[in-house]
């Protein structure tokens, strides 16, 4: 005789014929695993103290950095080398977290249309830099990345950059008083392609 007695209780079948439940299941799930995975890189120095050497970006080198974020650099540049083989050999030391901690947002990313960026630093010219980015073509033929020829025309605006900086020093990046007063004249006259090549010129410098 078959059994047909209901089931009472906290079954498989009340969860999986229950929206509600299911819905509020899975997000205790995220949320405790998340916390597991996350929490702990609070409190560990490889994650929150920056690696030696490591300084903040000078005022030319974040207006570069601003820019870049404005244009969609990350679009198609990460800035995160893997720990494999395959990714040391062609782009240098992998990243740690310790080069990022003045980094907000960082600029890691997956997404490689482009190089990656992380060790750019100092391996080409500023010349080389500059030309690229007014037209990639006339250094890489067969680049399909975009022209930023404005850049060149277009100078950064300096008086912005004060209060950036006070913002940042409130999550933590170690502007001095002196750092962010001269931030304007530091800047001054500079154009965006000026900041931009600023930018990308001290990227994996820190790592030796």
């Amino acid at each position: 005789m078959a059994n047909n007695t209901n089931q009472t209780g906290f079954s498989h079948e009340k969860v999986e014929t229950s929206n509600f439940l299911m819905i509020v299941l899975i997000l205790l799930a995220l949320l405790a695993g998340g916390m597991v995975e996350i929490v702990p890189l609070f409190f560990q120095k490889s994650t929150t103290q920056p690696i030696k050497g490591l300084q903040p970006y000078t005022a030319l080198q974040l207006a570069g950095r601003d820019i870049y974020v404005r244009e969609g650099c990350y679009n198609c540049h990460s800035q995160m080398i893997r720990p494999f083989r395959a990714e040391t050999l062609r782009y240098g030391h992998y990243s740690v977290a310790g080069e990022s901690v003045y980094d907000h947002p960082f600029q890691w990313g997956s997404k490689r249309t482009g190089p990656d960026l992380a060790r750019v630093g100092g391996k080409y010219s500023d010349v080389w830099h500059q030309v690229h980015l007014i037209n990639p073509r006339d250094v890489v033929p067969e680049s399909n990345m975009p022209a930023y020829p404005w850049l060149e025309k277009t100078l950064v605006d300096a008086g912005v950059m004060p209060a950036h900086m006070k913002a940042l020093r409130a999550v933590g990046v170690p502007y001095t008083d002196e750092q962010i007063t001269k931030a304007g004249n530091e800047v001054q006259g500079k154009t965006e392609l000026e900041a931009l090549v600023a930018y990308l010129q001290v990227l994996g410098l820190a790592l030796k």
